[in-house]
């Protein structure tokens, strides 16, 4: 049940900062509407099959400095990721290679910011009905 509230709940950040950032790039609910829909779904898809392959790369790590350079790539890769499915879908929805470039530079960094602290509040939230649980 958690994990359904906590995917949803991911939706709708994803979903929210496509908005945000569409309407103040383009100044257009309809492009804000268009980027709620198709940004967020794509991401969303694409994120578990990126965090599944550099869990694998991360385990294959034999010091902690070389886990930690793991870690800094995977961020720096999830950060690509997003700036091309942001570019993409501002680029195609606008054909403005200015406005792609915007859109890739602003919904990354809102994401990889918001989306750890997202994250957090559902593992502890989990952690604590998991504790109350057991407690019972």
């Amino acid at each position: 049940m958690v994990t359904a509230a906590k995917k949803t709940s991911q939706v709708v950040a994803h979903m929210a900062i496509a908005f945000a950032i569409a309407y103040a790039v383009t100044g257009s609910v309809v492009f804000g509407g268009l980027a709620i829909i198709i940004e967020p779904v794509i991401n969303v898809l694409l994120l578990p099959l990126h965090e599944k392959a550099w869990l694998a790369i991360r385990a294959k790590s034999s010091s902690t400095r070389d886990r930690y350079l793991r870690i800094a790539a995977e961020k720096l890769s999830q950060t690509i990721l997003h700036m091309g499915v942001a570019f993409t879908v501002m680029y195609l929805a606008t054909g403005s290679l200015a406005l792609g470039g915007m859109a890739a530079l602003l919904e990354p960094v809102c994401n990889v910011l918001l989306l750890p602290l997202h994250d957090r509040f559902w593992n502890n939230l989990e952690q604590r009905l998991n504790g109350n649980m057991h407690a019972v």
